[in-house]
């Protein structure tokens, strides 16, 4: 089969799922529908009986029927109750206060520039890469800024310029799960976590850094293979560009000047944290000089939101994007308005976790598939492995972080608890299973702009010659980290700062 043909059975497939995917409803219809199918569940199963005993308390849990006139007062009367207390509503609302002051002010497109043209031609490719991988900060900012620039880069370089966009795009998606800092998805997600782990621990506290130790090993591991992806895979199939070559507009001494001070003004407000949580009697500190349950752990978000601000109004006001308070404040709305999307899915996305959870349903069947896989003996790493593959394809279909695990955390976070296995382990393993996939689904919003980008440097490409040159970066991504999970639930390692693979440890 030649080059051609193999292209068009991509064409055919990919187009297959975009195909099938358009014809899905709206997020917030789809958990609106959700919501409703819970209801109804409720009464259906409340009149079959369905009942579990729970292992923790050996009590008999019966499925509540909320359709009942107390169910439904229960949900009129809590309804905005469920929208004010979904815990990730607030949290990313806050944390994007910070980031979006930092976004619109230009500092965080000033740190990609001058972070990859001022690396060394031979160090360009894995520079690129964890500039990508390290993007994620900006949240969604990343898919924007980054591929155009890096196409400019290797364009200037001698290189072919979609070379660099794909790699650029493949680590941003692909690495969205990995860091070397606390981003607003860590925020996002632990909510939810928290959400679905007090179906069966109601005093469960999930950290944004329930997973730091995992993500900062695989940004390590992320860079050597994408880099090696990029150059002994990617770049031959594209071969020289003989394009119109471009020169990127180099970052200028204005920008570079209001850099240092944004620079400097971060450094200062580290160092200022570090005098609070370092010493055994810092005033971040918590009781008896503990560090993991501490104030200053717990306020990690509004602590990041002022790491981002600060630098951020600093740089704005140098470089003269920032002229008044008023401009700061319309930062601030810009990214507010941003989130609009967010804030109406959470409404919806709030009610259908409160109807699971005041069903019991969740619960039901979280021990009863943990009684199947105990009776199948499939547990361990086996388990993770094929619940990673689930979130995997799932992915290919719901490109939303955030709304896939709002439907998968209340299943599969108190069933892997009940076996044993701690919220932050089912969480990194449905990050894994999220970021390998993401670099080819069709329906990430911003694979159609990474399309209408590649068009700049060749009119004809079409999303099949896109996806053959991003699929090597989503097999050699999967196999990296299922191998990595693997050896890091065999040795026991912790996820994170206090975390422990089980939780009865």
């Amino acid at each position: 089969m030649d080059k051609k043909q193999k292209k068009s059975l991509i064409d055919r497939f990919l187009n297959g799922i975009e195909t099938a995917g358009n014809k899905l409803p709206d997020p917030i219809t789809i958990f609106a529908i959700l919501a409703g199918l819970v209801l109804l569940a409720s009464w259906l199963m409340n009149k079959i009986g369905l009942t579990a005993v729970s292992p923790t308390s050996g009590e008999t849990l019966e499925v509540v029927n909320l359709l009942s006139k107390e169910g439904l007062h229960q949900i009129l009367t809590n309804m905005v109750s469920n929208f004010t207390s979904f815990a990730p509503l607030g949290i990313v609302i806050v944390a994007m206060i910070g980031i979006g002051v930092a976004e619109h002010s230009g500092l965080i497109t000033t740190m990609m520039k001058k972070t990859v043209l001022s690396a060394p031609k031979s160090l360009i490719v894995p520079v690129l890469i964890f500039t990508a991988i390290f993007g994620s900060v900006a949240t969604d900012a990343a898919y924007i800024i980054l591929p155009p620039i890096a196409a400019m880069i290797f364009m200037s370089i001698g290189r072919h310029p979609l070379v660099g966009m794909v790699a650029a795009y493949a680590a941003i998606a692909g690495g969205f799960s990995a860091n070397i800092l606390i981003t607003s998805l860590d925020v996002l997600l632990v909510g939810i976590t928290q959400e679905a782990a007090r179906l069966v621990d109601p005093d469960f506290t999930g950290l944004a850094t329930m997973n730091y130790y995992f993500m900062a090993v695989s940004t390590v591991l992320l860079i050597a293979v994408a880099t090696w992806v990029t150059v002994k895979i990617v770049e031959p199939r594209f071969g020289k560009y003989e394009g119109k070559v471009e020169v990127l507009e180099k970052v200028t001494p204005k920008e570079s000047k209001a850099l240092i001070w944004a620079t400097v003004s971060a450094l200062i407000y580290i160092a200022i944290l570090l005098v609070t949580v370092l010493p055994e009697n810092g005033i971040l500190r918590g009781e008896n000089g503990a560090f993991l349950q501490s104030p200053f752990m717990s306020g990690i978000v509004p602590l990041m939101l002022f790491l981002f601000l600060i630098p951020g109004i600093v740089y704005g006001m140098v470089v003269g994007t920032i002229k008044s308070d008023r401009d700061v404040a319309g930062m601030m709305f810009k990214s507010m308005a941003d989130l609009s999307s967010f804030i109406v899915l959470a409404f919806v996305a709030a009610q259908m976790i409160a109807f699971f959870s005041w069903s019991n349903i969740g619960t039901i069947l979280a021990i009863k598939g943990a009684e199947t896989l105990q009776a199948m003996n499939f547990t361990g790493v086996p388990m993770f492995i094929g619940f990673i593959f689930i979130v995997a394809l799932v992915n290919l279909l719901m490109a939303s972080a955030s709304a896939k695990w709002v439907l998968l955390a209340p299943i599969f976070v108190p069933m892997f608890m009940y076996l044993g296995y701690s919220p932050a382990v089912t969480q990194m393993a449905y990050r894994v299973g999220d970021s390998i996939t993401n670099p080819i689904t069709p329906l990430l919003a911003y694979f159609a702009m990474l399309l209408a980008f590649a068009r700049k440097y060749d009119k004809n490409i079409k999303m099949g010659t896109l996806i053959s040159a991003l699929i090597p970066y989503s097999i050699f991504f999967a196999i990296m980290w299922i191998i990595l999970f693997s050896v890091w639930l065999l040795l026991g390692l912790p996820m994170g700062p206090g975390e422990t693979l089980h939780i009865n440890n």
